[in-house]
């Protein structure tokens, strides 16, 4: 088993990973005499979430399990405060825990429960989709949706642990495994060049799942990094943003019903990387090496036709804008990138240059 400590000023916690580990019943020994509810969603609750209830149960634990409706729609306040009642009706209390198993919408909404009931109980990651094993589950960002934007409501909660079991992919099915693979290949863009040149080795999604513990680690090591020097993205945390303003952008325009997020994502960083090169931040080449990546691993790359007035409106309504600039994360090569502010009025001139329109 490969175990990475991370060491916020909240809290300090595990990452383990290792095949099988969901079966291993010494990776709840952090639920020992407290009562633990688990948190899936309605695709997730049938594959595994029974079978945890049940191992746990037998471990002596009391534990009850809440089913969401699967996707996007369920980082709603309308979902968060059923979660509340639930949890009220369970009698759960401040030493009890929260264990969310799923993606990386469960993570959200189950991590932001936790960040907010009672002031704060104790929350367990369990991650069984690509994105969230190398992304959602890791560094505390929870949140909720508004009809504004995207985890427009949050906090940065730390979880107690993170268990991470890559042969819980074996049921992902093929598009959400591409999902997990923008976010993988992000990695590779803004920290760590050697995993990028590894990607472009890998064929298809067989050869990634050879390999599969070392992926895995290898991002969840940059993303702890990361973490740890800048915990609520004052600064260099923001990196990990890279291809999201525009991916959220996409998302929202769509209606979050067209794109999964990584597809999002993936066509944000086909952009900001020709953006980057457009403004002279790097080599042609370099766009077109991570255009080229995302498409061998069945991700869109093209942005979609939108108004600029469209975009524009998601992008200001973004987060991570600031009162009167936005931060964008441009490439200077693979694993280099940078944070440049920019005006809202030279953010809409960019926009409309890129798009065309």
């Amino acid at each position: 088993m490969q175990e990475i400590r991370v060491n916020t000023s909240a809290k300090k916690y595990p990452l383990k990973i290792r095949n099988g580990l969901f079966n291993k019943d010494d990776a709840y020994l952090v639920l020992k005499n407290r009562k633990a509810v688990i948190v899936s969603d309605s695709n997730v609750a049938p594959l595994y979430g029974k079978d945890l209830l049940e191992k746990l149960r037998n471990l002596g634990i009391d534990t009850d399990i809440y089913i969401i409706p699967a996707g996007e729609i369920s980082k709603s306040h309308e979902e968060l405060i059923k979660l509340y009642n639930y949890l009220s009706e369970i009698n759960i209390t401040r030493n009890d825990f929260i264990i969310a198993l799923g993606g990386g919408v469960t993570g959200d909404l189950a991590g932001f429960a936790a960040s907010t009931y009672l002031r704060g109980i104790n929350l367990v990651q369990i991650p069984t989709s690509l994105l969230a094993m190398v992304d959602s589950s890791i560094g505390g960002k929870v949140a909720v949706n508004l009809t504004a934007g995207k985890n427009l409501v949050g906090s940065f909660y730390q979880p107690e642990e993170v268990l991470i079991d890559p042969m819980l992919l074996n049921t992902l099915p093929d598009r959400h495994f591409a999902d997990g693979m923008a976010e993988v290949i992000k990695y590779g863009c803004i920290r760590d060049r050697e995993l990028f040149f590894m990607l472009e080795t890998l064929e298809n999604r067989e050869k990634v799942m050879e390999n599969i513990e070392e992926v895995i680690f290898r991002c969840c090591t940059v993303k702890k990094d990361i973490v740890e020097q800048d915990e609520r993205e004052k600064s260099l945390r923001m990196i990990l943003n890279f291809g999201h303003t525009f991916g959220h952008a996409i998302e929202k325009c769509f209606e979050y019903k067209t794109y999964t997020h990584g597809e999002a994502v993936a066509m944000g960083m086909v952009f900001i990387s020709d953006l980057s090169h457009k403004l002279g931040f790097c080599q042609k080449d370099v766009a077109e090496r991570i255009k080229k990546l995302l498409q061998k691993f069945n991700l869109p790359a093209d942005f979609p036709k939108l108004k600029t007035e469209d975009v524009f409106d998601a992008v200001i309504k973004d987060k991570k804008v600031r009162t009167n600039s936005v931060n964008l994360v441009l490439i200077e090569n693979i694993g280099i990138v940078r944070i440049e502010a920019f005006s809202k009025e030279r953010i809409g001139g960019l926009i409309n240059e890129m798009l065309g329109n």
